[in-house]
């Protein structure tokens, strides 16, 4: 099974651009938004300094590249 962490902001298009898309397709993700510094220090562990940042499969994702998350979670559109 995949897993997939998002690290999100609050007010980020993009963040809930991704987090709406999954959940309409109802891929189960984990959350984590970097207004707390454990999630925040997590995420420049990775040297990503933007969100979101996604690891799918514990694989860092620096932008959304939804072709990617199609083919893992075999989403047709």
């Amino acid at each position: 099974m995949s897993k997939i962490i998002i690290y999100t902001q609050d007010d980020c298009p993009p963040c809930n651009f991704i987090k709406n898309y999954l959940t309409e397709h109802h891929i189960n993700f984990i959350e984590k938004n970097i207004k707390y510094p454990s999630y925040r220090n997590e995420m420049l562990e990775y040297d990503a300094f933007s969100t979101p940042f996604i690891l799918l499969n514990e694989e860092p994702m620096y932008h959304v590249d939804l072709e990617k998350i199609n083919r893992i979670f075999d989403i047709q559109l």
